[in-house]
């Protein structure tokens, strides 16, 4: 009895009828589940993009540690923080594998890829106005340049870096019997494997937002194709061995 006068007092004090205590509540589980992740993509590949341009920017060797170590950490922390709002994708291609493995909702696809988008041009644009005007030219922006001429080599470096990485984030994040609660240290470091790697055979991009948002600032668009084909095949390629052989039960498609 006491529970329930204090419910009612509770309601009087507010003068909150049940409708728009309802109403109140609908909306705040329509942000929750719709917006507030977008504008958590938005946010961390903002954050994301600027940290990877200013190292390759302000890279002061010619290696790719700087690079390697930047991009790995702050992807790591980003999706340590925002993993729980928006699972933390920062790239178009984690999303579509995370979708086709299950992992979310078909609804928030395209408004997941269209903020990484974007995110990805603020963050680039901000780099550009932080850096001084001959030392960013001098790098591109942080654009991807691809040094070797052979393109197909270079897809294909593309191709099985982000293989890697969708491994990690589907087998690590997605599937049930390999969840991991350390994913966003393993992704942060797979990352910083894979520029290590091949940062000299095609930048290791395995991130179409990374590659866009420097090349709209900078308006560098040579062979940009291959860090959306390359990202994308890997992915599907990856997304394809879960489904059919490495995925829990929920997960596979086949011996079910």
């Amino acid at each position: 009895m006491s529970e329930t006068k204090t419910q009612v007092f509770t309601i009087a004090e507010t003068g909150e009828t049940a409708s728009e205590r309802g109403n109140r509540n609908k909306k705040r589980c329509i942000f929750e589940q719709y917006v507030q992740p977008c504008l958590a993509e938005l946010f961390g590949t903002s954050l994301f993009v600027f940290v990877g341009c200013a190292s390759v920017i302000g890279n002061v060797g010619a290696g790719v540690i700087q690079p390697a170590v930047a991009h790995g950490l702050a992807l790591g922390v980003l999706i340590m923080v925002f993993g729980q709002i928006s699972g933390g994708h920062f790239n178009p291609v984690v999303s579509l594998s995370v979708y086709l493995c299950g992992g979310m909702g078909l609804p928030l696809l395209l408004p997941y890829v269209l903020a990484q988008m974007c995110g990805g041009m603020i963050g680039a644009a901000l780099t550009k106005a932080v850096f001084p005007f001959n030392v960013y030219n001098a790098s591109l922006g942080g654009a991807f340049d691809v040094v070797n001429k052979d393109l197909a080599k270079t897809t294909l470096a593309e191709v099985m870096m982000t293989l890697f990485l969708i491994t990690v984030v589907c087998m690590g994040a997605v599937n049930s019997k390999t969840r991991s609660p350390w994913v966003s240290f393993c992704i942060g470091l797979t990352v910083t494997a894979n520029i290590f790697a091949g940062g000299s055979l095609s930048g290791a991009c395995m991130n179409p937002a990374r590659a866009f948002g420097p090349a709209v600032v900078a308006n560098h668009w040579d062979h940009h194709w291959i860090y959306w084909v390359g990202p994308t095949c890997g992915a599907l390629l990856t997304v394809s061995f879960i489904r059919l052989l490495l995925g829990d039960e929920k997960t596979r498609i086949v011996m079910r």
